[in-house]
């Protein structure tokens, strides 16, 4: 199985990498843009036999190390 763990900052914590980038875009005339939310994708490859045991099991990884849950939101998508 594969987990897909999107982390993005929660809505109203201010983005400084995703205002640089809004910048560089508008300075390369990008001008179309109105915002820029910069986040990361982990991408795990599990041995668990079912959905519901990968889920918990990446749940639990994402509150405990993977996601600052003050600051961070996270989506976990599990593929067979």
């Amino acid at each position: 199985m594969t987990a897909i763990i999107n982390i993005s900052l929660k809505n109203g914590v201010l983005d400084s990498q995703g205002k640089a980038v809004h910048h560089a875009l508008k300075s390369l005339q990008f001008n179309n843009v109105d915002d820029v939310r910069v986040g990361r994708q982990v991408v795990l490859t599990l041995n668990a036999t079912d959905e519901a045991t990968a889920r918990a099991e990446v749940t639990n990884m994402c509150e405990e190390l993977l996601a600052n849950t003050v600051i961070e939101d996270y989506e976990i998508e599990i593929i067979a």
